[in-house]
Formats: C-alpha cells, sequence, structure tokens
C-alpha cells in the first residue's frame, strides 16, 4: 500500500512538471529561423512638443529587437528591412489626486503613440504601418518633471515591445522576402 502511494506521488509530480511547461517552446514565435534576416532601426520624427522622446524610442525598439531575437539587428549598414517611424502623440492624464487637495495630481497615466513603418530595403516595399501606443501610470509626487522623466524611458519600452511584437508575430507572407537578384541572410 505504501508502495502504490508513492507511485501515485511520483506520477502527481511528474504530470505537474509536464504540463506546466506545455505551452512553452524553444525558438522564435513566428517559425522564422532566428536572426536569418537584418532589421536597421533608424531614427523617429518626434512631432510631439516633449524633447527627448524620439532617444527613448529609437533605443527601446532595438533593445526589444535584440531581445527578441527573429532578426539581427544592423547597425553598420542597411539591414533587410528597414524600420522608420513617427511620434505623434504624447498625453498626460490625471489618475489621482492627493488627499484634500482636488487640484494637485498624484498619479498621471501617459502615453506615447507612434506610426511605425517596415521597409523591404531589398524591393522598397511598405510591408508594415501601424500606429502603436505605450502606455504607463506614474507617480509624480511633488515634482512633474522628475516623474515624467523617469516615465519616459519606461513607455518607451512598453511602445518598443508592442511594435515588435505586432511586427514579429505578424502574418505578412513573402512580403518581407528579398527581392530578385538578392540572396537570404545566412
Amino acid at each position: 500500500m505504501k508502495f502504490n502511494e508513492i507511485k501515485i506521488g511520483m506520477l502527481a509530480v511528474f504530470a505537474s512538471f509536464s504540463l506546466g511547461c506545455a505551452g512553452y517552446h524553444v525558438g522564435t514565435t513566428n517559425g522564422r529561423t532566428a536572426g536569418a534576416r537584418s532589421v536597421q532601426v533608424k531614427f523617429f520624427d518626434n512631432e510631439t512638443f516633449e524633447p527627448r522622446l524620439a532617444t527613448a524610442v529609437n533605443r527601446a525598439i532595438k533593445r526589444e529587437f535584440q531581445k527578441d531575437g527573429t532578426f539581427s539587428l544592423e547597425t553598420q549598414s542597411e539591414g533587410d528591412l528597414v524600420v522608420t517611424g513617427k511620434l505623434i502623440g504624447f498625453r498626460r492624464n490625471g489618475v489621482s489626486y492627493k488627499p484634500g487637495d482636488v487640484l494637485t495630481v498624484q498619479d498621471y497615466t501617459m502615453q506615447l503613440s507612434a506610426e511605425i513603418t517596415v521597409i523591404n530595403s531589398a524591393t522598397g516595399a511598405e510591408i508594415f504601418r501601424e500606429t502603436i501606443t505605450g502606455t504607463s501610470t506614474v507617480r509624480v509626487g511633488n515634482d512633474l518633471t522628475a516623474g515624467q522623466r523617469q516615465a519616459v524611458p519606461i513607455i518607451a519600452a512598453k511602445l518598443a515591445e508592442q511594435a515588435v511584437l505586432h511586427f514579429v508575430d505578424g502574418d505578412w507572407g513573402d512580403a518581407d522576402k528579398p527581392g530578385e537578384g538578392q540572396p537570404a541572410t545566412p
């Protein structure tokens, strides 16, 4: 009887370990070979009135492409795919206010929107264009400027995560394949 309880316990442990990893897979999420194609991220235009947003977004998108691993990041020359964009909106909305003072905002929701375009450098064909928004809630305390300065990299990272996810996992068919006469990058 004791032996049966041990077997059932071992079986339960094995089943829980097996089922716990059932949704996990190794490699890219779209079936492409990791790093087989390269991507170049060009500096985004900033059409908002907030300074330093383009730098944060550019850095975050490059970091997200590196983290994802589906495309290798090209920094010296033009990649197989070229990412460009423009920052089109930055909004700050009060979410909560200081107790006893309904005019002083304590927490803000900040949103950064960008129109992102990806072009196949061999054919010049536009294969992706979408408006992506990154959002974060920030506690500003007594200094709005310092709070916003701390929030910009977070909002840029959220925007970059959404942009790379939409692009990498999107169904673009053969639109991102090299053009005629240009071999695939090994």
